[in-house]
């Protein structure tokens, strides 16, 4: 998952994607421990979306604070 799709997506869609990677994250550990996961390297592209997806969900957050500090 690229940045620029990520940041593209609402914000219910982020919180959607958001739940998708810690399902995917999960099913991955439980591979690796079982020993059926081929690609480690999954887990961590699963992480890293994960943490683009918490960072612009952050991102906006702080742009309504400032918004709002601006406003009074």
């Amino acid at each position: 998952m690229d940045i620029r799709e990520i940041r593209q997506m609402s914000d219910e869609d982020l919180l959607d994607a958001m739940e998708d990677k810690k399902v995917e994250m999960f099913n991955l550990r439980f591979q690796k421990a079982s020993g059926q996961l081929e690609d480690v390297n999954l887990i961590r592209a699963a992480k890293r979306d994960y943490a683009r997806i918490q960072t612009v969900l952050r991102e906006r957050e702080l742009a309504l604070m400032v918004t709002e500090e601006e406003e009074e």
